[in-house]
């Protein structure tokens, strides 16, 4: 049977800590995953549901957004799938009785852990101005006071629409259309926050801001680089396919601050071998520090130009651009101040480059490790140059593979999610709805917030997603949320969100992934596309977890039919009764989604076009392949600090909180936790077991303060430390920014430790 939720939250305050784990998955991780599973949903619901994640007839996985292979295990998810699906799924609710019982007041003080643990939202729920609580009420009226609000601005950019990255491409088209329609461009998303700088990067040297590498090229590869990830918490899934290309003979290099469990051995679940052994999947490990990688890439680049025969000439004459001035800063490149900016040997380098001339096919996958600094973006270029020049994009088995992590966050940017749209996408919806879009570029997370502090921005609307715990620099968000006179959020579940409102806030509880969508046509799917560009259906089969929640689509339709009346011309209601229509409409805006229907209907999907991939065409601005020379960075440490990453523990994702251990890295009963190195920490004066405050400093002087963590002795770089989000997030400064991206540098935070008055 499901158990009943937590009556009060746990106390955190004695963590205990054990050595590392030194292998990923396995039994431990198969129990792991049934007990969550059961404790939310109970032995029968358990089978049942778990059996269809990421099936061909089934829903997505609302994880993360690693592909699924044509051949499907019957169990195709892993652990954290597994405790997405458990959430989803629960039988546990909460309903308006639960409201009256706490008061908004009561709601903020309680931690991400246990305002998830309550259960799915029932109902619509209304928090009116002055009120202490949250009220029943009826969509119908939800919707007025959304219109009300909206007609009250004197500008239709004083409104924000926000999206995660689980919501559907059907519900993400809708979306975009609707605020476009009402005026605005103001489209922040997820991705402002984790991988634009790697779509930024990506854009401006091969074309399109999207991964170039299948499946099949993974299992292809000679080498794989694997930097700034940790697949075995993030993506786990993905252990198996390097798994694959190990077996196939690839070798793989990690490059990381700290080891992880997953990417030193993989005991896979689905085989006997699997879950004795396991498989080693790391062949070289460097322990980098923080911000290090574009240093280490542009000297790997330097030597590959210095080894006579390793540069791909052919390639580089007819398809790229910028080649000269990138030597000339390549060969630039110094040894000492690599070794620096790195903290490696010289020797490992060597090793490295010894692997990648050995390899004739390479893939680099990397994720927030690189993509979260104030030097990101030239980073991403200098990975692109790495392969550029031996000819690894557009030929199998090799090229770039930026890892995302939401199940959609990459679809919902595909279906036009983005505050600065390219002016073709603007024309064609201009073409098919007979309406003229805003051009005017509108806020990403960092200007939204910014807007609302200001009071530029009265209106803030959320499609999913926990925007303040997910946000940097806590304390400025939910002052800048609070301004707001309204906050919406479209959800499941509860979230710190629900409590940091505006005068006014409104919950919209939706239909989840795994639960059954049926419209005025019948029946509904929707669609989703993965980190590897296959566009798929995803078809709920539970009962909803109420009669009273609405579709993400429906949503949309019946507010856009509210907001802008008569005079919109879009056929809204004809959209909520059929999602069909909806894929018909996106696949005459949308290149690559011709044929939509007939191609996603009763099948495994299809793959977008993809030009440098598939016929080694970049559609830059130059129409080549553009090589880059920005000057190397790296973050410089005053004396007696060091550098923090914020990280998630392998019991979360995003910021939904599964429980408060940290399996692999030895962590249980607590999150509030900061990892340094033993050697750091003796020159600190700081004794593992110690409890210290973390403070950050910025530019601007403000004391940003995280009280009362644990000091635990991790292997991780020199002056370098790591601590979970989002209790670390108040000490990321909002206009700390990566250049170019202006995604929030949460990966290279100066802090001092402090000792705490609680120790």
């Amino acid at each position: 049977m499901a158990t009943k939720p937590p009556t009060g939250d746990p106390v955190q305050d004695a963590p205990q800590v054990d050595a590392p784990l030194r292998a990923a998955a396995g039994l431990p991780a198969v129990a792991h995953s049934l007990k969550i599973a059961q404790q939310q949903m109970g032995v029968r619901r358990t089978a049942l549901t778990l059996l269809r994640v990421n099936q061909k007839d089934g829903f997505d996985c609302p994880g993360c957004a690693w592909p699924e292979p044509d051949h499907r295990h019957k169990a195709e998810f892993c652990e954290n799938g597994a405790k997405a699906v458990a959430e989803e799924a629960t039988l546990r609710r909460v309903t308006p009785d639960f409201f009256a019982a706490h008061p908004v007041t009561d709601l903020a003080t309680r931690s991400g852990y246990w305002l998830g643990q309550q259960g799915r939202l029932t109902h619509p729920m209304y928090l009116a101005d002055g009120a202490e609580r949250y009220e029943p009420v009826s969509w119908e009226r939800a919707f007025d006071i959304i219109a009300e609000e909206l007609a009250a601005l004197a500008s239709p950019d004083e409104a924000v629409f926000y999206t995660s990255g689980r919501t559907s491409n059907e519900a993400a088209f809708l979306y975009q259309l609707f605020a476009r329609e009402f005026g605005t461009n103001n489209l922040p998303d997820c991705s402002n926050m984790c991988h634009e700088s790697s779509g930024s990067a990506l854009t401006e040297t091969i074309g399109i801001g999207k991964g170039s590498v299948s499946l099949e090229d993974l299992y292809k590869s000679d080498l794989i680089i694997v930097a700034g990830q940790n697949p075995g918490t993030n993506h786990p899934r993905m252990l198996s396919a390097l798994e694959k290309a190990k077996a196939n003979g690839a070798k793989i290099i990690t490059i990381n601050p700290l080891p992880e469990a997953g990417l030193e051995r993989f005991k896979n679940p689905q085989t006997p071998q699997g879950m004795l052994k396991g498989a080693t999947l790391t062949d070289l490990f460097l322990l980098i520090r923080l911000g290090g990688d574009q240093a280490l890439f542009r000297l790997l680049n330097k030597l590959i130009l210095e080894t006579e025969g390793a540069v791909d000439d052919a390639f580089i004459e007819e398809h790229t651009h910028g080649y000269e001035e990138f030597t000339e800063a390549a060969r630039a490149a110094d040894w000492d101040a690599t070794l620096t900016a790195t903290g490696l040997e010289r020797a490992e380098i060597e090793e490295a480059l010894a692997l990648v001339l050995a390899s004739e096919r390479t893939v680099v996958c990397w994720a927030m490790g690189l993509t979260q600094h104030k030097h990101s973006v030239p980073t991403i270029r200098e990975v692109v140059n790495f392969l550029l020049l031996r000819g690894n994009i557009g030929r199998p088995g090799a090229g770039v593979c930026p890892v995302r992590g939401h199940s959609n966050v990459q679809g919902d940017r595909t279906m036009g999610v983005f505050e600065r749209p390219a002016p073709a996408f603007l024309d064609a919806l201009e073409k098919e709805f007979g309406f003229a879009p805003p051009r005017e570029h509108g806020f990403d997370v960092v200007r939204a917030i910014e807007a609302l502090r200001d009071g530029a921005a009265k209106v803030f609307f959320a499609m999913g997603g926990n925007f303040v715990a997910a946000s940097p620099d806590t304390d400025v968000t939910e002052a800048a949320m609070r301004r707001a006179a309204l906050t919406v959020h479209v959800s499941t579940k509860l979230n710190r969100s629900h409590a940091v409102t505006g005068a006014r806030a409104l919950i919209l509880p939706t239909l989840g992934r795994t639960e059954r969508d049926l419209q005025g046509s019948g029946e509904q799917f929707v669609t989703v596309e993965d980190s590897m560009s296959m566009v798929h259906a995803s078809r709920g089969r539970l009962t909803p977890a109420s009669k009273h929640l609405l579709s993400e689509p429906a949503i949309v339709a019946r507010l856009a039919r509210r907001v802008l009346g008569e005079a919109s011309r879009t056929p809204w209601e004809e959209f909520e009764k059929d999602y069909a229509t909806v894929r018909d409409r996106i696949a005459k805006v949308i290149p690559g989604f011709e044929d939509f229907n007939a191609r996603v209907s009763g099948s495994a999907g299809f793959t977008l076009p993809h030009g440098p991939r598939d016929e080694r065409r970049f559609p830059t601005t130059t129409g080549k392949a553009n090589f880059t020379a920005a000057p190397v960075e790296y973050p410089k440490l005053p004396e007696g600090r060091l550098l923090l990453q914020t990280l998630r523990s392998h019991d979360q994702y995003n910021t939904t909180i599964y429980g408060l251990d940290d399996r692999y890295r030895g962590i249980r009963n607590g999150r509030r936790v900061v990892l340094v190195s033993p050697h750091d920490s003796q020159a600190l004066g700081l004794a593992d077991g110690s409890y210290v405050d973390l403070v950050s400093e910025w530019t601007d002087g403000v004391e940003r303060r995280a009280p009362g963590f644990r000091v635990v002795h991790y292997p991780t770089a020199r002056g370098c430390a790591a601590a979970y989000y989002p209790e670390t997030n108040v000490l990321i400064p909002l206009d700390a920014t990566a250049d170019t991206s202006n995604t929030p540098t949460s990966k290279s935070v100066v802090v001092r430790l402090e000792q705490s008055a609680t120790d």
